[in-house]
């Protein structure tokens, strides 16, 4: 069963699409669906409480699409995101020699340096990859196109293989 029942399905999720349009940041537009799914799950267990079982009204609608919305923008603003300028930090290895800890520390002061000598965009892009971040997903957070974001992460990653190689670092 719908929150407005079979009948009204089409016109409550074209109200419901609208009214997440509305407060979504155009950054997270690719996620608009999703986020209307999430309200019609809340707006579905709100009518079930309800003992009279009356379709939601407008201003439930636009205030369970607002709160949808913010929630998913506060969930991606969690992501533990690490910096790059401060200390390195470390996983405890259990036995790992000191010959393969002193390289590894010495990669890892190479690809900082090599980075920080990346032009600005490529920085970002390449550091966004680095962390785990797809393309589309770097794009989106640059506010930067599919093409764009992908061809900055390609030109980057060249770029900062090139460096290591002139430092002695290859795989």
């Amino acid at each position: 069963m719908t929150p407005t029942g079979s009948a009204g399905e089409g016109e409550f999720r074209t109200r419901l699409r609208e009214q997440v349009a509305r407060y979504c940041p155009a950054w997270l537009r690719a996620e608009a669906e999703d986020i209307v799914q999430v309200a019609w799950l809340r707006l579905e267990r709100a009518r079930e409480s309800d003992e009279r079982n009356r379709p939601p009204g407008p201003s439930l609608i636009a205030r369970v699409a607002y709160c949808a919305t913010v929630d998913e923008i506060r969930r991606r603003r969690r992501r533990k995101e690490v910096p790059l300028d401060g200390p390195a930090q470390t996983l405890p290895a259990a036995a790992v020699d000191p010959a393969s800890a002193a390289r590894a520390g010495e990669i890892g002061l190479g690809i900082r340096s090599c980075l920080s000598r990346l032009l600005p965009n490529r920085r970002a892009a390449v550091t966004l990859y680095l962390q785990g971040h797809t393309a589309p997903e770097t794009g989106r957070l640059l506010g930067w196109s599919l093409k764009r974001s992908e061809n900055m992460i390609f030109r980057g990653l060249a770029d900062l293989r090139r460096c290591l190689a002139s430092k002695g670092l290859t795989p």
